[in-house]
């Protein structure tokens, strides 16, 4: 009888050593743009988006009318008189593509700034969420070109939940709302 104890209990010890190690998968890509605090990002992106645009129109309809006037009256000016009004096109036209490139730049830095306090936020719930459940593996689904779901538990419900994501929010639904709003700012323009 000992022997039968003995063998279950050491039995026992071994299954429990060798548990079957947990691993759990997120759609982090989901968790990040369907943020609440995506979206004010979003909203200050299209802020600054939006000032850049208009200032770069601004800046080439000062060209196109500095050129239209240069093309109806160049005949009648003196050399010097193009020669100045040809300089004053080309700095113009150099300024255009040195704000193109330094807004280009600057707008990238800002949507870095405003991402990366997202992407901490929803790592850290992974994280938080990964601990509790004792999971020793945490994939990013989307970076994966294969893994079996029913041997993963997918921990993004859990997730959004941590992140105050509403139930009924999707991707889908995320791009019909900004392509909502991207047809009613362009009907606003054209009016």
């Amino acid at each position: 009888m000992k022997k039968i104890v003995l063998f279950a209990a050491m039995a026992l010890v071994t299954m429990t050593g060798f548990a079957q190690p947990k691993f759990a998968h997120v759609n982090f890509t989901e968790l990040v743009q369907l943020m609440p605090e995506a979206d004010k990002a979003r909203e200050a992106m299209n802020a600054s988006q939006k000032e850049a645009s208009e200032t770069f129109q601004s800046m080439y309809e000062e060209y196109q009318t500095k050129m239209q006037q240069y093309q109806q009256k160049a005949s009648t000016w003196t050399p010097a008189i193009k020669e100045s009004k040809e300089k004053e096109l080309a700095g113009i036209q150099q300024r255009l593509e040195e704000f193109n490139q330094t807004i280009q730049q600057e707008l990238q830095q800002q949507q870095q700034q405003l991402m990366a306090p997202i992407y901490q936020k929803a790592q850290e719930a992974v994280n938080t969420i990964a601990k509790a459940g004792g999971y020793i593996y945490v994939m990013d689904q989307s970076s994966f070109l294969y893994f079996d779901p029913k041997q993963s538990v997918d921990i993004t419900p859990e997730a959004r939940k941590a992140l105050n994501i509403p139930a009924g929010r999707t991707l889908e639904s995320l791009q019909a709302e900004l392509q909502a709003a991207a047809e009613a700012e362009s009907a606003a323009q054209t009016k």
